[in-house]
């Protein structure tokens, strides 16, 4: 069969393929779409995500004060939408005044509000402040935050409301207080705004000809040591890359073990590790390891590390995660392999992001994997996100349950 006939096919069943990944399991056959998940309002004094607003996790960092006068005030953008009213007390228009990511939020939750409570309107008490009336460093500040009610300011709609803007997409929803919601987004040009799952340029793996060599200078075709989930070290050649920027900032969890290795990896990232007792360095049974997101990893869990043994053999050993932190740096990329893993900096890690389940992610690469078997790696690619990844992120976001992903992996599916 000629290539250019096996690339629509395979295609093809790259979509049928992911249809049915959704479609198993008692309660759900072949093409239905799942029924509507029922949603729980909000508790009073909740918010969402379980974080602080001003964290990574959330609407990320205060950025400074936005006036009339300054250079940002062109991020942001008058928001006309007709089925929102603006308390607007002031009489200035700057309630209507936000960044475009807060616009575009406001904007799905009051279409929520409308299908949820016919004749109600979504109502924005307070948007952008250019007053100085909130707390210092408010998101207020930045057109970034908003606090609404409904059209007819029936508290008794107000816990169902803040489920509404979680599910609407805000970054942080806060149930702050009886006669209103507060709900915020990250900065437009946010770094954690646009989290995928990759590794810096700086990062490095080790070749199977020796030696290591750069994420920024990996080629496709290149072989690199791997790892079975037993922990077993094998090498495996790159197929392609799923994501590649050598010129973005991004922010990376920085995790550093106790035998000196120190990995950075987007939050979205899959990472392999073991709750077990990793002293002395043994590797663990069958099946013990665990991917969890790089975002969720904390000291005590053990990685499995790199050592080189005597007459320089590699060697498999599990290392204690000592310390945490988040560090920005330069370029993505998130290189593939045929075993699915790889070490980066000397640590065991998965190929893939955004869906919590590594076998599940590897099985959906399959017949990526195998088009690369078929017509050999992909020498010549550009940048930004691979076409099968874009279409597996888009019929994923259709038809799994958003419990899958990781909160940020979902974000900027148009790039």
């Amino acid at each position: 069969m000629r290539l250019s006939t096996r690339v629509p096919l395979l295609t093809g069943c790259i979509l049928l393929l992911a249809s049915a990944c959704a479609c198993c399991g008692p309660g759900r056959g072949y093409g239905k779409r799942r029924p509507p998940r029922k949603l729980t309002p909000l508790a009073y004094k909740q918010f969402s995500p379980n974080v602080a607003e001003k964290t990574l996790g959330a609407s990320g960092r205060y950025e400074g004060k936005i006036t009339r006068s300054s250079e940002r005030f062109k991020e942001l953008t008058a928001n006309y939408n007709p089925d929102i009213i603006f308390k607007d007390e002031e009489n200035t228009g700057a309630d209507r005044m936000m960044t475009q990511r807060c616009k575009d939020k406001l904007n799905s939750l009051a279409i929520s509000v409308m299908n949820l409570w016919p004749g109600v309107r979504l109502r924005v008490t307070e948007g952008w402040d250019e007053d100085g009336h909130h707390s210092e460093e408010s998101l207020h500040y930045e057109g970034r935050a908003v606090d609404i009610t409904t059209s007819d300011r029936d508290r008794n709609k107000y816990a169902m409301l803040a489920r509404l803007a979680v599910e609407a997409g805000f970054d942080w929803v806060y149930y702050e207080s009886k006669g209103h919601i507060h709900c915020s987004v990250k900065s437009e040009h946010s770094l954690a705004a646009k989290t995928g799952g990759c590794f810096p340029g700086r990062a490095w793996v080790t070749l199977e000809k020796g030696g290591r060599k750069s994420m920024r200078d990996l080629q496709a075709g290149d072989r690199v040591l791997a790892s079975t989930e037993r922990g077993n070290l094998i090498y495996s050649e790159v197929l392609a890359f799923l994501d590649r920027d050598p010129a973005i900032k991004k922010h990376f969890y920085v995790i550093s073990t106790h035998n000196g290795a120190t990995l950075s990896m987007t939050a979205a990232h899959l990472l392999f590790v073991w709750d077990g007792n990793c002293t002395g360095g043994a590797l663990p049974a069958e099946g013990a390891m665990q991917t969890i997101f790089a975002s969720d990893a904390h000291p005590g869990q053990c990685l499995l590390t790199l050592e080189e043994g005597a007459e320089g053999h590699l060697n498999g050993q599990l290392s204690r995660i000592t310390r945490l932190r988040v560090w920005e740096d330069r370029g993505a990329y998130a290189p593939l392999t045929a075993q699915g893993s790889l070490l980066v900096n000397g640590a065991m890690t998965s190929c893939y992001a955004a869906v919590e389940k590594h076998q599940l992610a590897h099985w959906a690469f399959g017949p990526l994997r195998m088009l690369y078997s078929w017509t050999g790696p992909n020498r010549v690619q550009g940048e930004g996100l691979h076409w099968y990844a874009h279409a597996l992120r888009w019929v994923g976001k259709l038809l799994l349950d958003s419990e899958l992903f990781h909160p940020w992996a979902m974000e900027g599916t148009d790039r």
